[in-house]
């Protein structure tokens, strides 16, 4: 039991880790098209640029920033 305690926050944590790589799978391509000129002023940048295409950006990163409040 103690085992089990130990290994499920290792397992939230990788989850989660998982679904945010997954989120900037989906928008790496959108970003490297519509917001080239943003990739090295960071990520507040990028996600500014995003917003402002959103629109032309595919459906998987318009999903994707749905899901996380954007």
């Amino acid at each position: 039991m103690i085992r089990f305690l130990f290994v499920v926050p290792f397992v939230l944590i990788a989850s989660t880790a998982s679904a945010q790589q997954q989120g900037r799978d989906a928008c790496t391509r959108d970003a490297s098209r519509f917001c080239r000129h943003h990739l090295d002023q960071g990520d507040d940048a990028v996600l500014a640029c995003l917003k402002e295409h959103r629109a032309r950006l595919s459906k998987a990163c318009q999903q994707t920033l749905t899901e996380h409040g954007q």
